[in-house]
């Protein structure tokens, strides 16, 4: 059962979105939310570089067989933070945000859809509280070392070497250019890109400390990788139901991180698109139709 602290949740009709703030600790996280508050939860966690806004599409689709939640996380997108040196800009950290920000709205049972960062911390999530957790649903959020693409190597070296000259030759990684080029990297046909994705979180990228905060998680990136063996882990002890929507062609994560999943869920299901990192943004309505194919299977039967 899933209840909402907003006063007007229990009349939130399924084909409308609302934008709504809650405290969760030092952060004013900001989310989307749609759907029936009665109807299994499926929380929706955005990664680099972007924020809810990437799932706008998919939850206009959802919305009428689901209670959507969409939160920023801090740092991204419209969420209210703490600046740089006031809040630990760490993996650990934003799960715990967001684990506060799930318990402030009595989310105890969801289907955990996560992207890019948003896995990690999703992952998180599953290991503290694995009967949570009707579902995963990944859209290039990594778990497996043999997913991590070349273009990590920059970065891998960073975290080998975590100098102020190795965090100088990232330091293009963080700027509207870069964002721009992880949205249109990989896409077959470019036009399919709404410049409103990119140029959101261009702009948000050049608030004040911003970029800095960026490159503090970069470097905590690796804890993520240190926890891979857990996560696996867990995938093995679990065994929860698992959809994977790839874009096959994104220079971060590999197609072989989303087919590594068969090592420990020999029933997930591998579904890859002729698309980039951000594979809601060109191949939305065939996602839409896996996905809700996906969670009649295994969400609403058990619910």
């Amino acid at each position: 059962m899933t209840t909402s602290t907003t006063d007007n949740a229990s009349a939130l009709p399924a084909t409308q979105i609302h934008y709504r703030y809650q405290q969760s600790g030092d952060v004013n996280v900001f989310y989307r939310e749609a759907g029936d508050p009665t109807a299994p939860v499926l929380l929706m966690l955005h990664g680099f570089a972007g924020s809810s806004f990437m799932f706008r599409d998919l939850i206009a689709q959802l919305a009428g067989r689901y209670h959507l939640i969409a939160p920023d996380l801090p740092a991204f997108g419209f969420t209210e933070a703490p600046a740089r040196g006031e809040y630990a800009y760490t993996f650990d950290q934003l799960a715990k945000t967001i684990e506060q920000f799930t318990e402030a709205l009595n989310l105890d049972s969801y289907a955990l859809m996560v992207h890019d960062y948003g896995a990690p911390v999703g992952w998180r999530l599953a290991l503290a509280h694995p009967q949570r957790v009707t579902a995963l649903i990944s859209q290039n959020g990594n778990a497996y070392e043999e997913g991590l693409g070349e273009a990590w190597a920059p970065i891998q070296k960073y975290w080998a070497d975590p100098t102020s000259e190795n965090r100088r030759a990232l330091s293009e990684f963080p700027t509207p250019a870069s964002i721009k080029w992880q949205y249109l990297e990989g896409v077959t046909d470019q036009s399919l890109v709404s410049p409103d994705g990119y140029s959101l979180e261009g702009m948000q990228v050049l608030r004040p400390g911003n970029a800095e905060i960026q490159l503090d998680l970069l470097l905590d990136y690796a804890s993520n990788v240190k926890m891979y063996p857990l996560f696996q882990q867990y995938f093995r002890q679990y065994q929860p139901p698992l959809l994977a929507v790839w874009g096959k062609n994104d220079p971060f994560f590999m197609a072989a991180g989303a087919e590594a999943w068969k090592r420990d869920l020999p029933e997930a299901e591998i579904h890859f698109y002729d698309t980039g990192h951000f594979a809601l943004e060109t191949h939305a309505k065939e996602i839409g139709v896996d996905v809700r194919n996906f969670l009649e299977r295994h969400v609403r039967q058990s619910n």
